[in-house]
């Protein structure tokens, strides 16, 4: 019930929310879905519905929200036939928002097809080529740890590891750490994730051994074993494709619109009067200046 309440919610306050092209693929039929007085609301109108909502229901499924989104439809219909006959069409103000969003689609149409062109699989492939270049993968360290209070107590946990006693065995009996039960196990991690002392020390070791000396952070005194020493890997195309999209898209549209605006003969008033009003302060600020 809560579900329904707050879906209801959000299809409510989008009720003059301007409908954008649905996403999914085109259905092969477009099946009429409900007559309001005669009037036909189709399901490609439903489903362009559904792209106005807000993006976690542009995710779901369509057949999860047909019902609700038919509902708001047919409300929105019922509200449109009774605007058009108290006479609203020439109305001044309707005029204003319909000419305002048809700017506002025709813009989005534009730069959706220039996307389009723009975002190939070719751009995708090089922004792969440069994140792989410029990011070079991280090693990670498999390690445990002692944490002890003082310095004389590592150095005693270390004379008892030269002697052959088991590094676990003595984490779970006299580390003070939280991975102390554990058996210090710190798990893998990579340099920056731990505090610089410790990773210094961790990432200068061979995997099988433990530290000779003993390591001081703020949290205290370690005795450090490095279990594993792992290489770092690339991800694949596939794992950062989204990151990729997302970089690729922000760039694409910087190039159009810088382009446009290039080409264009802009007058900023803004802009001006602001400049105008700094020249002004300045100006103003240095006759008031006392003479030297």
């Amino acid at each position: 019930m809560l579900r329904k309440t707050l879906l209801a919610a959000s299809l409510a306050s989008v009720i003059f929310a301007s409908p954008v092209m649905a996403q999914d693929a085109a259905p092969t039929e477009d099946p009429v879905l409900a007559t309001v007085n005669g009037e036909e609301i189709l399901e490609s109108e439903v489903r362009a519905t559904q792209q106005g909502l807000p993006q976690q229901y542009r995710q779901l499924p369509f057949e999860m929200l047909k019902g609700d989104l038919l509902t708001r439809e047919i409300n929105q219909r019922l509200l449109m036939i009774a605007g058009s006959d108290a006479g609203l069409a020439d109305d001044a103000e309707v005029k204003a928002r319909v000419e305002a969003l048809e700017r506002r689609v025709v813009a989005e149409t534009f730069l959706d097809r220039a996307l389009d062109d723009a975002i190939t699989d070719d751009v995708i492939k090089a922004k792969y080529d440069e994140f792989v270049e410029t990011n070079v993968p991280e090693a990670q360290v498999h390690a445990r740890h002692i944490l002890l209070e003082n310095e004389e107590d590592a150095k005693a946990i270390i004379a008892e590891l030269d002697d052959g006693a088991d590094f676990v065995e003595l984490a779970k009996e006299k580390s003070t750490g939280p991975s102390g039960p554990n058996g210090g196990d710190l798990g893998f991690f990579n340099r920056a994730d731990m505090v610089a002392p410790f990773s210094e020390a961790a990432f200068a070791m061979d995997a099988g051994s433990y530290s000779k000396e003993p390591v001081q952070t703020q949290f205290g005194w370690h005795v450090i074993m490095v279990e594993e020493v792992k290489e770092g890997t690339q991800p694949t195309l596939d794992e950062v494709r989204q990151q990729l999209l997302a970089e690729a898209t922000r760039d694409a549209i910087t190039g159009i619109v810088d382009g446009l605006r290039e080409e264009a003969d802009i007058v900023n008033n803004v802009e001006i009067e602001a400049e105008k009003a700094a020249a002004e302060a300045a100006d103003k600020a240095e006759k008031e200046a006392p003479a030297e």
